[in-house]
């Protein structure tokens, strides 16, 4: 079992919160991440989950019980930290069990667990070198295999793939995707790429400000944002929004562009949202509006035209990488209006 719940937690330092009141219900077994910018408290959020950090208000509670005002030690969670924190004199096998050799476990006990993490992890052929001996990708193996040996009712990641190159966090992401089906533990992982959210978690939290913005899976967020927030912040490239008025059942853009409202709450919209890969090119004056490529993007698999469109400023549209270089031409724009997002003044899908 390793279900969280956070009940209106807060965190000051001082008088400065920076958690406002968080809930958060936190299902054993799940993989969850939580991903914002930088400062809006997802590692503070984190550390005070695993006991390093205490919770000025509120409480947390760990298979219902309240583990607020408990050390570290007793939370029976596991750590995996940005840094590996692997100790250079002792080999890898001595580095995985020494958690457990520090709690008074037999040797025969610390083989045995330390072999069966080994193997999860494909550290096998590893367990007689140093941490010097190994790749990056392979030292943030011994730390999640150090964090695994306790059998801890859940594990806290904390940006673990940050210091590794792009294709060694490829492969880690799938290292880790696949340890969670294999060890069907909790696990709780913070980080700002959110293309690692996206493709581990089951659900993503979305912080701004010491604040949650959304819950949801992966899916949900990026086809039904709440807010503008979430909306530009899930994606790359990000959501284009732009101003739009009502009338009657059609949205109308500055420059003179239309199309239909999908529901009767619409019509409190401001603002409209598309998503780059929602947006066809065509001929000047045969979509919702035009606009001038002013750079071309070659990525192989697509294209990011950046396309300025005078009073509804500059939109990204993403095409497939068959499409030619389109870098100073005028095109229309046209959306489809299937997939478009309203939003009011205050940010807020309507």
């Amino acid at each position: 079992m390793g279900s969280i719940q956070l009940k209106s937690v807060e965190k000051w330092f001082g008088d400065i919160q920076v958690i406002k009141g968080v809930d958060l219900d936190i299902r054993d077994g799940e993989l969850i991440i939580f991903v914002g910018p930088s400062g809006c408290g997802k590692s503070t959020l984190l550390r005070m989950i695993s006991g390093l950090e205490e919770t000025s208000r509120g409480q947390i509670l760990l298979d219902g019980e309240d583990v607020t005002h408990k050390v570290p030690s007793e939370r029976e969670l596991s750590m995996v930290f940005q840094s590996y924190a692997l100790y250079p004199h002792l080999s890898v096998g001595d580095n995985m069990g020494f958690a457990l050799k520090t709690a008074g476990a037999s040797k025969a006990e610390i083989a045995e667990k330390v072999s069966v993490a080994a193997e999860t992890l494909k550290l096998t052929d590893y367990l007689d070198r140093r941490p010097k001996d190994l790749s990056g990708g392979q030292r943030q193996r011994v730390a999640i295999g150090r964090a695994i040996v306790r059998k801890p009712k859940g594990f806290l990641f904390d940006e673990p793939l940050s210091n590794l190159d792009a294709s060694l966090r490829v492969d880690m992401r799938f290292e880790i995707a696949r340890l969670h089906k294999t060890l069907e533990s909790t696990m709780v992982y913070v980080t700002h790429d959110q293309v690692e959210a996206m493709t581990l978690a089951d659900r993503i939290v979305v912080l701004k400000d010491g604040q949650i913005m959304q819950v949801g899976t992966p899916r949900e967020l990026y086809e039904r944002p709440d807010n503008v927030f979430v909306a530009q912040f899930i994606g790359s490239p990000k959501m284009n929004m732009m101003a739009c008025g009502t009338e009657g059942d059609t949205f109308t853009l500055p420059g003179g562009g239309t199309g239909p409202l999908q529901t009767s709450q619409q019509r409190a919209a401001e603002q409209l949202g598309t998503r780059p890969e929602h947006i066809e090119i065509v001929e000047e004056r045969k979509g919702h509006c035009n606009g001038v490529v002013q750079v071309s993007e070659y990525l192989g698999a697509d294209f990011f035209h950046y396309i300025d469109c005078g009073a509804l400023g500059l939109l990204t549209v993403r095409t497939t990488g068959a499409t030619e270089d389109l870098e100073g031409q005028t095109v229309g724009l046209k959306f489809d209006t299937d997939r478009l997002h309203f939003f009011d003044a205050n940010d807020q899908r309507v």
